[in-house]
Order: C-alpha cells, then structure tokens, then sequence
C-alpha cells in the first residue's frame, strides 16, 4: 500500500456555528442525517460537527481538492470502538477510485474553541 494523499483541516468551532445559524439549510447541505444525529437521536454537539466539517475538508485536500465533490458523498462516523471512519459515494467514491484509493485513515479532534482532522488516503 501506498499514501494517495493526505489533508489537514481545521475549523474555529464559534465561527462554524455563527455559520450554521446565519445560512438555514447549511446543515443539511454539509452533513448526512446520520452525521446532525447522535444514536440517542439527540442532536450532535457543535464540536463534533465542526471536526466533522474539517474532515470533509481535509478529505477533499486528500483527493486533491477537485471541484465537483458533493459535501453528502462523504459521511464520517464512528465505529462502536471509537475509531473515526469515512464512508464515500457518488462523487468522492469515484474521485477516489481515479486516483487508486483503496482505504482511508481519519482522526478528529477539537479543544480549546477549535475542531482538527486529519485524512490519509491509501491505495
């Protein structure tokens, strides 16, 4: 195996949500429903959505930053370990298959008012 590409991304998690709460439907544009949800069906807490948002983001500079990628085609989410994980679609699984990726690494993480994450892309 052999890196693809890696991204970094990170996002100050007050300026997120002033987004979020200025631009209605952002959220939805961003993030699956799995993603906004906790399994309780609790609304996920702004800095897991803003470390979501930089995994989003870091994985589109993994792929090398085309244009054309759909925010929805990429979901991050948890394993029952804790592991974070990527699941690609439509636009981001074929960008992906063009460049040979054939697994992915993900960490996320926020302190201090601002969310990280980081994605390797391995093929």
């Amino acid at each position: 195996m052999s890196i693809v590409g890696v991204g970094i991304d990170v996002a100050e998690i007050e300026r997120f949500e002033a987004a979020l709460e200025r631009t209605p439907g952002m959220a939805q544009r961003l993030f699956l429903e799995s993603e906004l949800l906790l399994p309780s069906g609790e609304r996920r807490g702004i800095a897991s959505l803003a470390a979501r948002f930089a995994a989003k983001e870091a994985l589109a500079k993994a792929l090398g930053a085309p244009a054309g990628l759909h925010w929805t085609d990429a979901e991050v989410y948890v394993e029952d370990s804790g592991q974070p994980r990527l699941r690609v679609t439509g636009t981001v699984a074929a960008r992906a298959a063009a460049l040979g990726v054939r697994s992915w690494h993900v960490s996320l993480s926020h302190d201090a008012g601002v969310a990280s994450a980081v994605v390797v892309a391995e093929g």
